[in-house]
């Protein structure tokens, strides 16, 4: 059994992976466990057992190099970008609605990744004249926020229950999220938007080393990396 920790936007898109990986690989069970990137992280410092972690940013992998944690370089296998989605509700139709007074508004907790991604898109955002937006944009943005969730599924969730007016996710949410409810996609033009990248390495105690390089090759091979495309992620 391959022991695989994925962030949670690759939720989707790594069940798929791996279901491709088993049938290639008759008798090979992968175990997939998905959550914010920041937590998986320090499942693996407190002893978790774990062939492969893929994150949805560079720090948390960087961080756990740093400790000594990961057997090989990691490597960069898909990329992703943020948009605005809202709840179909009227209240937020465009970027800077965002600001507006009492607007309710949910993003990530900023150590999450797609938390970190979306103060960061705020910033750029603040005072962007194409837009006509104050330098207090992020300010007042941050102001209408009424919670702050541990992954990007709980940000897409509120907003698709229509229990706030809108929120920041990752593109490749949006299909997901369409499904789930009324959803209006207000994309972030790409002069203010970040290039998350998705980096995946093996760790040093891992118990199926051989196996995981294997999984590692088949994510970054052309069926591996057809799948992240379906799921609306770019190449790395």
């Amino acid at each position: 059994t391959l022991q695989v920790l994925a962030a949670a936007s690759l939720t989707e898109a790594f069940i798929n992976i791996a279901e491709e990986f088993e049938a290639q690989n008759p008798g090979v069970k992968v175990e997939l466990n998905f959550g914010g990137s920041q937590r998986l992280r320090s499942q693996i410092e407190f002893g978790a057992k774990v062939d492969v972690f893929a994150s949805a940013d560079q720090r948390q992998i960087e961080l756990l190099e740093d400790q000594g944690y990961v057997h090989n370089l990691p490597v960069i296998f898909a990329s992703n970008q943020l948009v605005v989605v809202s709840s179909g509700n009227g209240r937020v139709q465009r970027i800077e609605d965002l600001a507006k007074p009492g607007r309710r508004l949910v993003i990530a907790q900023k150590n999450v990744p797609v938390g970190a991604y979306s103060r960061e898109v705020l910033s750029y955002l603040s005072g962007e004249t194409m837009f006509g937006l104050k330098p207090s944009f992020k300010e007042e943005v941050l102001r209408n926020l009424v919670s702050e969730e541990p992954n990007v599924k709980f940000v897409v969730q509120k907003v698709a229950l229509g229990e706030v007016d809108a929120g920041i996710v990752y593109q490749t949410d949006v299909t997901i999220a369409k499904e789930a409810g009324s959803f209006a996609v207000i994309p972030i033009p790409s002069s203010a938007n970040v290039k998350a990248k998705y980096p995946m390495a093996v760790l040093k105690e891992a118990p199926e080393k051989k196996l995981a390089q294997s999984f590692l090759q088949f994510v970054l091979s052309t069926k591996g990396q057809l799948v992240l495309t379906e799921h609306g992620f770019t190449g790395p």
